[in-house]
């Protein structure tokens, strides 16, 4: 079924127009896990969501090598700002350059260190609150994440969290129990279930990442 899932997404390609810069970031293996960026669908379906809702500022828990930011930065133009979180150096130089080839640098920001410690120091300092929030970071940390999303964003924002299903191992209890990545989702989906500040839901989805999904969630 992978490869099915792979050849449609192939297919429903030519929905998206990737330029040089994009295949570049999402090919790049000048970082530290290469290939775990989110794939062109979802890239564009970020651009969309951002353009939908007029999103002007954007927060990104993991840059990478900024596949995903370029879209995200595209979204907002020039007159908006996305500030991406990454905590190795060498993924936030990769992702500057990429940054620099898709023209989109002047309006990102890249700050390094863990996302919990740089997050938090963005609400203490009172920065200007954020429209759309995307988390594609450690997943274990998400319940923190949630939590400075909540304190970073608008009412009426979105966040997106990326890699929620795990092919379908958050319902195992057992997983949890010995997988970090796994709990925190599931930590995570609590809080969403439970947090008055949101109001979520999450959608399954197949692909050339194989069987995974997304969380969305309304910042009450």
């Amino acid at each position: 079924m992978q490869e099915r899932f792979a050849a449609v997404d192939a297919h429903l390609g030519r929905l998206v127009d990737e330029d040089a810069a994009l295949v570049a970031a999402r090919t790049a293996e000048d970082v530290s896990r290469p290939g775990i960026e989110v794939s062109p669908l979802a890239g564009k379906l970020l651009f969309l969501l951002a353009r939908a809702m007029g999103a002007r500022r954007v927060l990104e828990f993991g840059t990478l090598a900024g596949y995903s930011t370029i879209w995200l930065a595209r979204a907002v133009g020039p007159a908006g700002r996305v500030v991406s979180l990454e905590i190795d150096r060498a993924n936030a130089l990769a992702a500057r350059r990429n940054l620099e080839a898709a023209g989109v640098s002047a309006w990102v920001d890249i700050l390094c260190g863990s996302a919990a410690d740089t997050s938090a120091k963005l609400a203490e300092r009172g920065v200007e609150p954020f429209d759309l929030v995307f988390v594609d970071a450690d997943k274990a940390s998400l319940p923190t994440y949630l939590d400075r999303a909540a304190a970073l964003t608008r009412a009426g924002a979105l966040v997106v969290i990326d890699n929620v299903v795990r092919g379908g191992r958050i319902i195992e209890v057992e997983a949890a129990a010995s997988d970090p990545h796994i709990a925190g989702v599931r930590q995570a989906l609590d809080v969403l279930a439970s947090d008055p500040r949101y109001d979520a839901t999450a959608v399954q989805t197949v692909g050339v990442k194989g069987w995974d999904g997304l969380a969305l969630a309304l910042r009450t």
